[in-house]
């Protein structure tokens, strides 16, 4: 088998409208997210106009990380010290990161097979334990049956916040990730689907919960200077009953993402045929599971997650060894320690340990890999069967380390 020799963490490179818009800003000097002229908007309110029209929603947001859109979200929302915020067992250190930062106490929740959070035990958790808040993590890119989910909030008067890190541009039944519930939170750090290097941006519908996350996030009282925020008549009820921790996105990251939205749609589409291109590959393959996408769903295929049932930790290890001999970079979810970006809820001493037996069933067996947008179709093929190739052998590891 041909070794691969692409790189799997260096994005595409910024094209000169985005190294142009960067460059007016820094030859401005007016780096900061309030310096602008009388009446012109500045960098960070066009991104926040801009981004609001694309995901059909009243209020935006720019932010310093999707973690901080996270955690000012619960705050602006009411969690309390202490308060119970229930969230998916399957997810990344920032989302119970982002609890913890907002003073709440994560309880997570088991996940499926299809890697989305598991309605049931949502559902059961919800009437147990009394809590208020949903965090949900569309973790990798995965929606659940949203309709259903939708349901489980009403009947549990549930405040749901959507962390759409993997999901911007995703939809169920033509309605947007992000547009479920109370917020949407995302994020623009260098592997998602705008790159600033790091920032966020925070939507919703509703004017005060806005107006408090504007206000939390140091508007200074400049909150007239937004382009997608509240009247000022909402920002009176409760500008000074609420603390002011500085978060918002500067002009320099906000200009450089203004060009990358406009070409989104189209980055959509190249991803996921990047991600047909290697799931061709995988469907049938020995021993590989895929998830099946609902035909509700649209996503957004920037990653590709597959499962190999039963592994062994040996053989998991074996198998990420081997790929990378190839040229293949894979995660897997069920190692006991984390590897880059890749964690378990095992490892988050942070929170509460917990028991998900299905969840670390499901993370056992399960591997990731980003496909970035300088990989070509045919670099995705070939990846692919490299896995294909690899996957074959993975049962006659030992079942134990030697």
């Amino acid at each position: 088998m041909k070794p691969f020799s692409g790189n799997f963490t260096q994005q595409e490179s910024l094209d000169e409208s985005v190294v142009e818009a960067a460059t007016a800003v820094l030859r401005s000097g007016r780096l900061h997210r309030y310096n602008s002229e009388p009446g012109e908007l500045s960098k960070a309110s066009e991104l926040e106009q801009a981004y609001a029209a694309y995901q059909g929603a009243r209020y935006c947001l720019a932010c310093a990380s999707g973690g901080y859109a996270m955690a000012i979200a619960l705050r602006a929302a009411g969690l309390v010290q202490g308060e119970t915020v229930l969230t998916n067992g399957f997810t990344l250190a920032p989302v119970p990161g982002a609890i913890t930062a907002a003073g709440g106490k994560p309880l997570l929740v088991e996940i499926t097979d299809d890697m989305v959070i598991d309605l049931e035990d949502l559902e059961r958790k919800a009437k147990t334990s009394g809590a208020r808040f949903l965090l949900l993590s569309n973790m990798r890119g995965h929606l659940a049956d949203m309709e259903h989910l939708e349901e489980i909030v009403r009947k549990h008067d549930l405040i749901l916040i959507e962390d759409c890190a993997h999901t911007m541009g995703a939809s169920w039944k033509g309605k947007k990730s992000g547009n479920f519930g109370l917020a949407g939170c995302y994020s623009t750090q260098t592997y998602k689907h705008l790159n600033s290097g790091e920032g966020g941006l925070l939507t919703s519908d509703d004017p005060d919960f806005m107006a408090r996350a504007i206000i939390l996030s140091g508007s200074y009282m400049l909150y007239e200077r937004h382009g997608a925020a509240p009247a000022a008549d909402v920002f009176e009820r409760i500008r000074l009953k609420t603390p002011n921790m500085s978060g918002r996105m500067d002009n320099l990251r906000a200009a450089i993402l203004l060009p990358q939205l406009a070409r989104l749609e189209d980055s959509i589409d190249r991803w996921n045929e990047r991600y047909r291109a290697v799931e061709n590959q995988l469907r049938g393959a020995a021993g590989i599971v895929l998830r099946n996408r609902p035909d509700e769903e649209r996503y957004v295929g920037s990653s590709i997650q597959f499962s190999l049932p039963g592994i062994s930790p040996y053989g998991a290890e074996a198998f990420v060894a081997a790929t990378k001999a190839l040229g293949v970079e894979l995660k897997w979810f069920g190692a006991e320690n984390p590897v880059g970006f890749t964690s378990n809820h095992h490892s988050w001493r942070y929170v509460e340990q917990q028991a998900l037996p299905e969840t670390d069933r499901i993370l056992s067996g399960l591997f990731d890999m980003r496909l970035p947008l300088t990989f070509s179709v045919e670099d995705c093929r070939h990846i692919g069967a490299i896995i294909a190739h690899c996957a074959a052998d993975y049962e006659t590891a030992p079942s134990t380390a030697s």
